[in-house]
């Protein structure tokens, strides 16, 4: 009896102190890389508080695992070997299980070959489009780890190209940021734009943060456009359209999708930007995007049409279930996890505090949950790549007005050359 009572109370005791264990494992840290700053500064901005809003709601619905979710943001100032050194440190010193960043893709790159693939620890990018990051998923470079809640620009390209013609862009001049971004986004445009009929008088490509781009624009001129196509972030961008209206150019511009800027739009000034027309990621509206829509102004105080925020939302929300899926932060299970929160074969799951508590729910149970974000329903490919439909936009007296949009089918076909 005594051999009996001694046998319980020890095994009391270990239960007690695997309960204190758990206990210290909480809160889950999650690490961000955001560009707080620098060029790329207001999408940084806004996917953060997207994110934060995304781990409030879990955190209200009851938590992730018995802990709550809480964020390290660190900034990227915009610039690869900045967010490599802060990545660093949160993967081997803070050990978080996810980092969710960077936004642009010039940041995202050498995090996820420097940083994320060889430590295998899980990175969802709301924002980075390079076509670069598909490559390095096929060539196996990757570990599996990479994710993103954007599509690639390998079909935005595309998009854009036929967006400008129906548009009468019918000659048309392009300067992009010298980034890989820049580079692959003016590459797939130019490869469709030229094989639908259109005619590129030239093109620039210019680096970062200069004080003046007088220069490029001289050279963006030669052969009179009748359009530019400027492939750029708000600061820089800003600084280009003024130069380029300033010494004459044509007052008729083509976008990228980070070009969707209040920001932007305020610095050129409305009355320029009459005829801007763009492109983005577009979104298939569920009650995640109303939801989102209806509160995310009063969370954070940005407009929740800035072009990194909804995505953000979404890749702070799966990576949130996934942890939950994953019993915690498991660094090894993670990764599968992520594709399990979007399960075909799931109940469908919104966004907020009320389908978040049914989802943990569902999760407790084992069952499979299929979240249907601010985005619209989405599914991973074997590299970590979603498909979806393109919005086309414009600005009209200094709004963005969506005019259209672009289904996944309508860029299969122009692709096919049909």
């Amino acid at each position: 009896m005594h051999t009996r009572l001694l046998a319980t109370l020890a095994a009391s005791a270990m239960l007690a102190l695997a309960g204190t264990a758990r206990a210290a494992d909480c809160p889950i840290t999650v690490g961000l890389v955001m560009e707080l700053t620098g060029p790329a500064g207001a999408y940084g901005q806004a996917g953060a508080k997207s994110v934060e809003m995304a781990f409030r709601d879990l955190n209200d619905a009851g938590g992730v695992a018995g802990c709550q979710l809480v964020t390290d943001t660190r900034d990227s100032q915009s610039q690869g070997n900045v967010a490599v050194d802060a990545a660093t440190q949160l993967v081997q010193v803070k050990k978080v299980p996810a980092i969710i960043g960077g936004i642009i893709s010039s940041v995202s790159i050498p995090i996820l070959t420097s940083v994320t693939a060889p430590a295998k620890v899980v990175q969802v990018s709301p924002a980075s489009s390079s076509p670069t990051l598909t490559a390095l998923g096929r060539e196996g470079k990757t570990n599996g780890i990479f994710f993103r809640t954007i599509t690639s620009d390998a079909l935005q390209g595309v998009v854009a190209a036929k967006y400008a013609l129906d548009q009468g862009f019918k000659q048309i001049a392009i300067i992009h940021v010298n980034n890989d971004f820049g580079v692959n986004m003016s590459k797939e445009f130019s490869a469709t734009y030229t094989a639908l009929g259109g005619k590129i008088l030239s093109t620039t490509p210019y680096n970062e943060k200069q004080s003046s781009y007088d220069s490029e624009v001289t050279a963006a001129m030669t052969g009179k456009p009748d359009g530019l196509y400027l492939i750029s972030y708000p600061v820089d961008g800003a600084t280009i359209a003024r130069a380029w209206i300033a010494k004459g150019g044509v007052q008729k511009f083509l976008l990228n999708d980070g070009m969707n800027s209040p920001d932007f739009i305020d610095a050129v000034g409305k009355k320029y930007l009459n005829d801007a027309f763009g492109t983005s990621s577009g979104t298939t509206p569920t009650p995640s995007t109303k939801y989102f829509n209806d509160t995310y102004k009063a969370f954070s105080g940005l407009d929740p049409a800035n072009p990194a925020a909804d995505r953000s939302y979404d890749a702070g929300a799966i990576v949130g279930l996934a942890l939950a899926i994953a019993g915690g932060p498991d660094r090894e299970k993670l990764p599968a996890a992520i594709r399990k929160v979007v399960d075909p074969a799931g109940t469908p799951i919104y966004a907020g505090k009320a389908e978040f508590a049914k989802a943990l729910d569902l999760i407790k149970q084992g069952k499979p949950i299929r979240y249907e974000g601010v985005i619209g329903p989405v599914s991973f490919d074997a590299v970590g790549d979603i498909t979806g439909p393109f919005r086309l936009w414009r600005i009209k007296d200094g709004e963005v007005v969506t005019v259209g949009e672009m289904s996944e089918a309508d860029v299969a076909k122009i692709k096919s050359g049909k």
